[in-house]
Formats: C-alpha cells, structure tokens, sequence
C-alpha cells in the first residue's frame, strides 16, 4: 500500500485540481499519471444538463470510437440459421437461440453485448429483467437488434461504445487504454463528445454540457476545458 500510495502521490502532484486543461494538455497529464503496473483505461465523464427522468431528455445512444477501446469485446448473440453462420464467422463469442436464453435465465452471463435479429426478440424479450439492469438488452436504436449481425458483431469487437446518462445526468465511459498514443486518445475523446453532442435531446434546456472530465484506473482526474472542445480538431 505505501507504494501504492507514493505512486499516487507523484501523479497527483502534477496536477491541479481545480484548473481547466486543454484536452492536449489533460491527455498528457492523464497519461503519466498512469502509474500501474497493468494498462490502465482511460475513462471520461460528462455532466450534463438534463433531467433523464424526463422522457425528452434521455441521453442514449452508440458510438465508433476510432482508434478501438483496447479491451476484449466478448459478444453473444440470438440468432437462428444463415444469420447464426454469419454470427460466428464474423467473430462472436457466443451464438445461440432458446438454448442461450436459458443459459442467461440459470445466471451463465459472460459477454458484454448482446445482439439479436429481430426474429429472436420474442425469445429475447423475457430476459429483460436479467439483461436490463446489465445495460445487455439488445435494442434497433443502439444497432443491436438488427439483421445485420456480422455488422453488428464487426463494430462491437472493433470498439463501438454505448452510452447512457445515469439519473444523474452524467455519462461515462472507457475510451481507451494507458499505452495508447495521446492522438489516438485524443481522436477517441473528440469522438465520444461528439457523439453526446448529436444525442442531445429535444428538452434540453441552458448548458447541455456542463462539466467533462479524464481520469485513468488508479490515476487522478483532470477536467477539461469545454471551451476549448468546441473548436475544430
């Protein structure tokens, strides 16, 4: 723990945590500070100006990220036939129809996105209080009821993120990891934020988005200039 705590130490002693970075700057900050001895993701956090309790002000929706997540993707998938092929040529982990679902039902969930054709929703639809709560629920706005599985299991391996506010008003997500290059962190950052901003929602009222800010696993958090996102890349 005392090393721990001395690692600790020396990354928040470059940083204030009170001031406004440019996202150059906050990238860099984040990036040496970045202590561990395993590759740390890298996660962003946005407080925004809504109420989701409100049905016109619900943040949600799904991102590319350019430069992938750097994490393993495990993705299963409901699917019958031709489309349960195409499935698992194109990479997913685990494919199944009825037979899945029970696996769900007895707690067997080791993925972390889940497709569906739209065929399987009824089977689907009865795992909604197991898959829910998880954030795994396949739904058409997110592209994760769709005919297009390989599509749909391509973009989720190569770092498709989804998002969600919380009651809260705050979004947040993994962007990347430590070992990354700042401009590819950078690129992933301009990304997500610019996916939040075209998912902003019609009630919406004043700032939509108040406060951004950086943080790696076991580092300090630095917040970023708004301001300063807003200008072109």
């Amino acid at each position: 723990m005392a090393k721990l705590g001395k690692r600790l130490k020396a990354a928040y002693a470059g940083v204030n945590r009170d001031a406004l970075y440019s996202l150059t700057d906050a990238v860099t900050l984040i990036k040496n500070g970045a202590k561990a001895k395993f590759d740390e993701t890298v996660e962003i956090a946005m407080n925004l100006g809504i109420d989701p309790r409100h049905a016109d002000q619900m943040v949600r929706g799904v991102v590319n990220l350019p430069n992938g997540t750097g994490k393993t993707v495990r993705v299963a998938v409901f699917a019958r036939g031709d489309k349960a092929d195409q499935a698992t040529a194109a990479g997913a982990d685990i494919v199944g129809a009825d037979d899945l679902a029970e696996q769900i039902l007895a707690g067997n969930i080791n993925f972390d996105r889940c497709i569906a054709t739209p065929d399987m929703m009824g089977v689907v639809g009865r795992l909604g209080k197991v898959l829910g709560p998880r954030g795994l629920m396949p739904n058409p706005k997110l592209g994760t009821v769709t005919p297009d599985v390989a599509g749909a299991v391509q973009a989720a391996k190569a770092g498709s993120v989804e998002f969600r506010a919380e009651k809260t008003g705050i979004v947040h997500a993994g962007i990347g990891k430590a070992s990354f290059s700042e401009d590819a962190l950078a690129e992933n950052i301009r990304a997500f934020i610019d996916a939040i901003s075209r998912a902003k929602p019609t009630g919406a009222k004043g700032t939509y988005i108040e406060k951004v800010s950086l943080s790696s696993t076991m580092g300090p958090g630095v917040k970023l200039d708004v301001a300063t996102l807003a200008a072109p890349a």
